[in-house]
């Protein structure tokens, strides 16, 4: 019979330890494969070994096909990683997502970035059906109602609560500023545990985001850093990817750098740098090139996490 400290440990994934000990944090993006085969997603993750503390596995992102989520979440596990499995509302009602969370309980997963989902227009299957028969703040009431041992009907599970440890997004650079605050709070009281944002290019902004809506909250922010690798690359991610906004400065450094890919990891270090002393963590995307994610944190100054453990984050976030 486990000891009930066993129990306990057990039912805290080591990202949320992480996240409760004030670690300043640092997770990456992966992309599953279009396909079966998760060997490339798995060549490209190996280089982030020691290097964060978890690896998002993204969801339909884009409203592009790819493998579940959940399926190169717990690949991603098996081969020792920390996997925050994102789960969208788009293309699955409440009773595909709780089946969905099951599952991915059952597979011993804890880690779940709750998303509404990209519009299906912006992928490629423009003619799918979109669902959205929750969205990401009623989705985070859910996965709490799961933790706490019933369905979203409040029906009871068969074998008792979950143990997700559950976050959100944000977007500090949202038009709308009483939008966003709104949306946040509301995604706090759902049972957001923490958050990551959207690709951060104004620092001001990510300041402001953090002085005036989300102090004392009580959770960490992960600054989101996007390595860009030309200018064309800026380009395509400002037509692309819904919400981007790369400022014209930054695609005239990249398109006048002798070395554009080298340029993008200086940026995205002293994206980093600056994010540092303004939130708790980052999360870095670099698409298809995790294998520079280690040069990006080298060139921040921050060391692999086996060597020194991260410091605090230079704004507490306990309320």
């Amino acid at each position: 019979m486990p000891s009930r400290a066993l129990a306990i440990s057990l039912s805290v994934s080591r990202f949320q330890a992480a996240c409760e000990q004030g670690e300043f944090l640092i997770t990456a993006e992966v992309c599953p494969p279009k396909g079966r085969d998760a060997s490339t997603m798995l060549r490209q993750a190996a280089h982030l070994k020691g290097r964060v503390h978890a690896v998002n596995v993204t969801d339909g992102s884009r409203a592009v096909l790819r493998m579940s989520s959940w399926a190169a979440a717990y690949l991603l596990q098996q081969q020792g990683f920390e996997p925050i499995c994102q789960i969208a509302c788009r293309d699955r009602n409440r009773i595909a997502l709780q089946a969905d969370l099951m599952g991915i309980a059952a597979l011993g997963l804890r880690n779940i970035l709750a998303l509404t989902g990209d519009p299906v227009k912006a992928g490629d299957h423009p003619q799918a059906k979109p669902v959205f028969d929750l969205e990401s703040v009623r989705l985070l009431r859910v996965i709490g109602q799961l933790n706490q041992g019933v369905d979203s009907e409040d029906r009871p599970l068969a074998d008792g609560a979950t143990h997700f440890f559950a976050g959100a997004a944000v977007d500090p650079q949202s038009a709308s500023w009483s939008g966003l605050q709104q949306r946040f709070e509301r995604k706090l009281a759902a049972g957001a545990q923490f958050f990551q944002t959207q690709l951060i290019t104004d620092f001001g902004r990510l300041a402001k985001f953090m002085d005036q809506i989300a102090a004392g909250c009580g959770r960490p922010i992960l600054a989101g850093i996007f390595l860009l690798k030309s200018a064309k690359n800026a380009l395509f991610i400002n037509r692309a990817v819904p919400g981007a906004s790369i400022p014209q400065h930054i695609i005239d450094r990249l398109a006048a750098a002798p070395d554009p890919l080298d340029e993008g990891i200086t940026i995205a270090a002293e994206q980093v740098q600056q994010a540092r002393e303004l939130c708790q963590g980052v999360h870095l995307m670099a698409v298809r090139r995790e294998d520079l994610i280690p040069e990006i944190l080298n060139r921040a100054g921050i060391p692999p996490l086996s060597a020194s453990p991260a410091p605090l984050a230079k704004r507490p976030h306990s309320p």
